[in-house]
């Protein structure tokens, strides 16, 4: 269940940008987020919306059971208020000169500079103004109401102390809720001085609305059912409803203490939130994600792309932010897409079905799956289904503790497993070789297809229906259910597609993202969405005169002076761009360390970068980096420096290491798993080859490793530009913000 919460100076602020009333603006933007969830396969059994006549009757009770009480305070406070506009002005609707050293941006919010994104408060702003008719506003005192929270603090904490056990809440919820209630609970003003939102029901506050810790929790209330008994059904003491909340980290303290309080302070059966997953943020290429300014790619950008939905589910499910953040970058988005899904997951299902769907006199068995004899008498069937059970398992105990990347990683495993049993079993051999074998090897690759469209359904629906589509079955026979056998099914694959079956036929599901296409959508989704709707229009109303001037000036240039003596215009020779493009960094892999001989600080690595001998390196890690954490580990290595001897032994390449501001501490550059040693290092927008060998004399490596850093996120970068491989993004273990050289 979800909605839109549209209650708010967000709201009201919109409206007035876009010309609408704040009605208007909400029924505009419920459309379009209910299409964009529909389009990205996201099934709600209700989603509805904050600002129903239920949602108001619902929170006007509560608010009402709280006030009688006495859970609500009285107090004064002072705001701007616009003297023009003949308002109060929440923070939002001030703007002002950001008060941060160093910063002074004009533009920043009441609540937030979206340019040094430091939070603010309104009365901070130097020179503040309103947002709407840019007048200075002056302070003036308004009442308001405030929930008790300080006096229900015991209350609150026995259900935090019970609940965040047994709902097993994750470590960020738990470290920001205690940092709440150890910092003392302070009363927390629920009203507001606007007109969109639930009124207050006090003839004293009519004028004003409640705000927020009600109406967005309680609009998930009014969504269950028509209000009337109904809702009491679903929220009041329910013995068979676990209530699991999904949020982004800065809304945790809003549902682990103000809604909880909200409710306890009701001293009614309220059935309250048993267990919370939260993200932390997930960053866009060099920065991060801004509804605010436009910045990144967002649910009515996606539409536009050729990129099919089960990838992108996909890639943002695998790199969702549970423990720390995570970065959404385009080559990592390919890299996942041309890797994961294509070469493993697609490769797998793609060659058994294949196999199976050739012509009997052909080398396959005409789309029948094949009888066949006890596979658990194969030894190697009888360890891959042993795998395949490990697998699901972990499968089963991610997701019941609402670990999603977990769950992806053990079914991405299944597929895994499976192309390694295709590979060992030989299959295309045993055909003719050992026909009885061969059946069972495939009869069972058949059933992992099929339990594979089971486990990846909840992140990838539409994959899940293309495969059953390929395999000729309904989709009642996906089912995990432990009651119902499922469980132990699943551990004998070769028993979930009968022999006799006739599959459907077999397609490819995933295709390869190009580099052009990638880059393509690097360049396209630069910048904020207004940056980009403004480029487009530019480049509509010029194109015509562009292509009109490259026409004559051809023409003059026909005509010109070179054309008529005869002679050849000499080319020009520019010197090459002096950055990244210019180094020859390749994953590389150590395949042997030790300490030199002749120098206790320094280690002598053998490391294989694809030639056909070891490159010798020497570096200073010593008292940074463990010999053990060196030995056959990947790392990015710089080959184009000219060689140079250290204390006797000649260093044909260096190791790429980062370093905190002291340089106290030293970290390597890890490529990711799946990088091909050898390959080189990219750095989208920056093409050309490397030089041979870096000419000292030119000052190409002093120029271009000032702006080799790690980011805030732990990503090797050029500038803004990640460390890129075939399959990923380079990074750092810790150290952010650090050199690397």
């Amino acid at each position: 269940m979800c909605g839109t919460d549209e209650y708010g100076t967000a709201t009201e602020t919109k409206a007035m940008e876009e010309g609408l009333t704040p009605r208007e603006i909400c029924d505009k933007y419920h459309a379009i987020h209910k299409d964009i969830y529909e389009w990205f396969d996201i099934d709600f059994d209700q989603f509805g919306r904050t600002s129903t006549p239920q949602q108001t009757e619902i929170a006007q009770a509560i608010f009402m059971t709280l006030y009688e009480k006495k859970r609500l305070n009285e107090n004064t406070m002072t705001q701007p208020y616009c003297t023009t506009c003949n308002r109060f002005l929440a923070d939002r609707l001030v703007e002002g000169t950001c008060p941060t050293p160093g910063c002074g941006y004009e533009d920043a919010r009441g609540d937030q500079c979206d340019k040094c994104g430091k939070l603010l408060n309104a009365e901070d702003l130097i020179n503040p103004r309103c947002k709407v008719c840019r007048n200075p506003p002056e302070k003036r005192d308004t009442d308001h109401l405030f929930l008790d929270l300080p006096g229900l603090n015991d209350q609150l904490e026995a259900y935090i102390s019970s609940t965040s056990k047994v709902g097993g809440w994750s470590s960020n919820s738990i470290q920001q809720t205690n940092a709440w209630i150890r910092d003392g609970l302070k009363e927390r003003c629920i009203t507001r001085d606007l007109k969109w939102g639930v009124p207050v029901p006090l003839e004293k506050y009519k004028e004003k609305v409640f705000y927020v810790w009600f109406d967005a929790p309680i609009g998930y209330i009014s969504i269950t059912a028509n209000y009337t008994a109904e809702w009491e059904k679903w929220w009041k003491s329910p013995k068979d409803v676990e209530l699991v909340q999904f949020m982004g980290k800065d809304n945790v303290p809003f549902h682990t203490v103000i809604f909880p309080c909200t409710l306890l302070g009701t001293e009614e059966p309220w059935t309250l939130m048993k267990t919370i997953s939260v993200t932390e943020y997930l960053n866009y290429e060099s920065g991060k994600f801004s509804k605010s300014r436009g910045v990144g790619v967002f649910g009515n950008d996606v539409k536009t792309t050729n990129i099919p939905v089960e990838v992108w589910r996909y890639y943002l499910l695998t790199n969702r932010p549970e423990v720390s953040d995570t970065l959404f970058t385009w080559v990592d988005l390919q890299a996942k897409q041309n890797n994961e899904l294509l070469k493993n997951l697609g490769n797998f299902i793609h060659r058994t079905l294949s196999f199976l769907a050739k012509p009997a006199g052909e080398g396959g068995y005409g789309k029948v799956i094949p009888e066949v004899g006890n596979p658990e008498e194969h030894e190697l069937t009888q360890k891959f289904a042993t795998e395949i059970g490990g697998a699901v398992a972990e499968y089963i105990s991610s997701m019941e503790a609402v670990k999603l990347k977990g769950g992806l990683k053990a079914a991405m495993k299944v597929s895994s497993l499976g192309n390694l049993y295709l590979q060992e079993s030989q299959f295309w051999k045993l055909y003719k070789q050992d026909p009885p074998a061969c059946a069972i090897v495939v009869k069972t690759s058949v059933g992992v297809v099929h339990l594979l469209a089971t486990l990846l359904e909840p992140f990838m629906p539409s994959f899940s229906q293309k495969i059953l589509a390929q395999l000729n079955l309904p989709i009642s026979t996906m089912s995990l259910v432990e009651e119902d056998g499922d469980l132990e099914r699943a551990s004998k694959p070769w028993n979930l597609v009968q022999s006799g079956h006739t599959i459907g036929n077999p397609e490819p599901i995933f295709a390869e993202m190009k580099d052009e296409e990638m880059e393509s959508y690097r360049a396209k989704f630069a910048g904020s969405q207004a940056d980009r709707a403004a480029a487009a229009l530019e480049t509509l109303s010029v194109s015509n005169t562009n292509k009109a001037a490259a026409e004559k000036d051809t023409k003059a240039k026909k005509g010109g002076k070179a054309a008529a003596s005869g002679k050849k215009t000499p080319a020009v020779v520019k010197d090459l761009p002096v950055d990244v493009s210019r180094l020859d960094i390749r994953v590389g892999l150590i395949t042997d360390v030790k300490k030199h001989p002749d120098a206790d600080s320094l280690y002598v690595e053998q490391i294989d970068v694809g030639e056909p001998t070891p490159r010798t390196v020497v570096s200073g890690l010593v008292k940074f980096i463990p010999i053990e954490k060196m030995q056959n580990r990947k790392v990015c290595v710089l080959c184009n420096l000219k060689p140079a001897a250290m204390r006797g032994i000649k260093s044909q390449a260096m190791v790429l290491a980062a370093s905190n501001a002291d340089h106290t501490e030293v970290e390597l550059v890890s490529p990711p798993e799946g990088a091909q040693v050898g390959e080189r290092v990219t750095f989208p927008g920056f093409p050309g080859e490397p030089d041979d060998v870096l000419n000292p004399k030119k000052k190409i490596w002093e120029t271009v490793q000032p702006d080799l850093h790690t980011s805030a996120e732990l990503v090797a970068q050029y500038k803004d530009v990640p460390f890129t491989t075939s399959s990923g993004i380079c990074k750092v273990e810790s150290i952010a913000s650090g050199g690397i050289k």
